[in-house]
């Protein structure tokens, strides 16, 4: 692993523009390096599903080994994202690298990119025995994983072991559990009249949707199960009844069984106070993508385990109550599981990474590929 190009690599893509929906200049950049390395690189047709402007990069490198690994990270970013400057700096925290303070760093994900290169660089250049290597980069991620949610079995490789690299945490953090995750929506049909001439001939559906949600049960409901409403949108004036409401909520939990409980919960919610008022309801709900449980004695958890120790990192299995494309590549028969990387503070404007895990996560990769190599 060369550290001076690795950093170089990790400045030159976080200055690439690539919020949700917008990653083509990105992707452009990751298909040059990738076949570069000798990547056959195609992309899906998600994009008209998504609304990206590129699809999911989906690139393979046959080896000259038995054995087969994937590697995962997604190239779309959060706002504010433009015109990223990366600053490298001394202080508390040790060597770290950040942004001017006006943008996000995005090490979210691209210190996850960078990794993967990099590992795979390194290792083609030691001239050691290899798997099959998998690249999967997606789009959309930061919006509740648009992007994977979108790939399609036949694209990605069946039964590979995945290591998705996009989470909190030290490298040598491995995240054996994270929750499903289910969306509802609710459209609410009240009853119009005029406010101040008679408002008792009308049915409220601002009014009904205020009163299913204060009956629903929020929050943390157990140590693994969450629920919330995020979205409510109703009415069109003051001085009219409203006849129509509709609301956004979401639950998780890294039991379905508990998830489906939070479901009936919140559906009840619905339904009675349509029933005490005299109004309709529309619910559907969507599963968004499932679980990830893995125990520390699964294979691919001890063969993590052993690449990280390898490089002389600590492993630490860890659960999580956010999703990540592991939970969408599991559902498609991909084995996958999500690393942390050393990422701090995501989303903000003071996230950063230390030059350390940045490095530590290209070795990863390294120890990752000469693990899978001849198995």
């Amino acid at each position: 692993m060369d550290a001076n190009r690795t950093l170089a690599l990790f400045e030159r893509l976080v200055e690439i523009e690539s919020p949700s929906w917008h990653e083509a200049e990105m992707a452009r950049a990751c298909e040059a390096e990738l076949q570069d390395l000798g990547f056959t690189v195609t992309f899906d047709g998600s994009a008209e599903q998504t609304g990206s402007d590129v699809g999911n990069l989906i690139a393979h490198r046959s080896g000259n080994a038995d054995g087969a690994v994937a590697f995962s990270a997604h190239m779309d970013t959060v706002k504010p994202c433009a015109g990223i400057c990366v600053m490298r700096v001394e202080d508390e925290r040790g060597e770290v690298l950040c942004s001017g303070g006006d943008t996000i760093l995005s090490a979210d994900d691209k210190a996850g990119v960078t990794a993967i290169f990099e590992g795979i660089r390194s290792m083609l250049e030691a001239g050691g025995p290899l798997p099959d290597v998998w690249v999967i980069l997606t789009t959309c991620e930061e919006q509740s994983l648009l992007g994977s949610g979108a790939l399609k079995a036949a694209d990605v490789p069946q039964g590979v072991d995945c290591f998705v690299l996009d989470a909190d945490g030290a490298p040598g953090s491995v995240v054996c559990n994270a929750p499903c995750h289910h969306t509802m929506d609710v459209a609410i049909c009240g009853k119009s009249a005029h406010a101040g001439v008679e408002p008792e001939a009308g049915v409220s559906a601002i009014q009904v949707a205020a009163r299913a949600i204060a009956d629903m049960q929020l929050g943390r409901l157990d140590g693994a199960t969450t629920a919330n409403v995020g979205v409510i949108e109703g009415g069109v004036a003051t001085n009219i009844v409203a006849d129509a409401c509709s609301f956004q909520a979401e639950c998780r939990s890294l039991f379905p069984e508990r998830a489906d409980e939070a479901k009936r919960q919140m559906t009840d919610a619905v339904t009675r106070a349509c029933e005490r008022a005299g109004a309709h309801a529309d619910i559907s709900w969507t599963l968004d993508y499932p679980e990830v449980a893995c125990a520390e004695e699964d294979a691919i958890v001890r063969r993590a385990k052993r690449a990280i120790e390898a490089c002389g990192l600590s492993f630490q299995a860890v659960r999580t109550g956010g999703g990540a494309d592991a939970n969408c590549l599991r559902g498609l028969g991909v084995n996958a599981i999500t690393l942390g990387t050393g990422m701090a503070n995501f989303h903000a404007t003071t996230e950063y990474i230390k030059v350390q895990d940045l490095l530590d996560d290209a070795r990863l990769v390294e120890a990752l590929i000469a693990e899978y190599a001849g198995s």
